[in-house]
């Protein structure tokens, strides 16, 4: 049950709007109508969202919004400007205040309820995307793995993983790296955008692994299209010299100089549906950990695709580069 705090003068918000927040919102509705009590709500048992009112005990409202950004038992607290029409006509400075939304008094309940579940969704969104490619994270990611695992029809859950990457990162520098990792991105979106984009997923769990989920019948084609599109431009992020040797050094786990072979993908897909094997998202992340394993012991960019019954290491299809 999440948190509602409410700041503001007396009448604010109405008994029939709290009414139906606690109701139909699930909501758990705290008010105040002084400022040092809710500033001590706010610093001391946080809620999880925050309509203040403009104008509130003076200059309140951003003594409130601060105290928000402050607050280290609950970080990104989203938080709702309630202002009147001759504000929004005047014009506001929101520099001074850093809020998610507003609303123009009055409000019904209707209105306030869904412009609160909005900030909760908006906030979601925002914290699970990857700082860095801006593809959704582990949350969306688990979310749209169990979405497959109940759907009548097949899909592929592609696991892909950049090859000796840690030993690149260190060579070529972060920034480097980071280059890598967005151009895999745009590579892995393109190609999902064009060859399977209806009921399709990208996402990026983290540093240098990402997933994609397409319709089985198109798992192949796009796993095939990645790779191909990644060995054209991989080259670019490549020194002449590692590109002649066709390798670099690096240092591996023991900290030891070692000979590492150029950048590489490896894509590990497992088959969910109605019909697989699989349950639960934890089965289908321990089956493809195991699979992309064995495929990243092979040579260049691959791909393996496991529509196996039962557990036991074996795929069907491969293709090298």
């Amino acid at each position: 049950m999440a948190r509602l705090l409410i700041a503001g003068s007396p009448g604010f918000v109405g008994a029939p709007i709290r009414m139906l927040l606690e109701a139909k919102g699930g909501y758990q509705v705290k008010s105040s109508e002084r400022l040092q009590e809710a500033v001590a709500m706010i610093l001391e048992d946080p809620p999880d969202l925050l309509l203040v009112e403009k104008n509130f005990a003076g200059d309140g409202d951003r003594q409130l919004v601060r105290a928000v950004a402050s607050c280290l038992q609950k970080a990104n607290i989203p938080i709702l400007l309630a202002i009147n029409e001759e504000d929004l006509a005047a014009g506001l400075n929101w520099c001074q205040y850093p809020v998610d939304d507003f609303l123009i008094k009055p409000f019904s309940a209707e209105v306030l309820l869904a412009r609160l579940q909005l900030a909760e969704a908006r906030m979601v969104r925002v914290f699970d995307n990857n700082p860095l490619s801006r593809l959704p994270g582990n949350t969306s990611i688990l979310r749209a793995i169990r979405q497959t695992l109940d759907q009548p029809a097949a899909y592929g859950v592609c696991y892909v993983d950049i090859d000796n990457f840690k030993p690149y990162n260190d060579r070529y520098g972060f920034a480097r790296g980071d280059e890598v990792i967005l151009m895999v991105a745009r590579i892995i979106v393109n190609v999902v955008e064009e060859k399977a984009r209806e009921g399709s997923f990208v996402g990026h769990v983290g540093g240098d692994d990402f997933v994609f989920i397409v319709r089985e019948e198109k798992a192949e084609e796009v796993c095939r299209q990645v790779l191909a599109n990644f060995s054209l431009v991989r080259n670019m992020f490549l020194s002449p010299e590692d590109i002649a040797a066709g390798e670099f050094i690096g240092k591996d786990r023991l900290d030891q100089e070692t000979r590492f072979p150029l950048l590489s993908l490896s894509i590990a897909v497992l088959i969910t549906g109605q019909g697989s094997k699989y349950r639960h998202s934890g089965e289908v992340s321990a089956a493809a950990s195991q699979l992309k394993h064995y495929v990243k012991k092979l040579e260049g960019s691959n791909y393996l695709i496991d529509r196996r019954e039962s557990a036991g290491v074996a795929a069907e299809s491969k293709a090298g580069g």
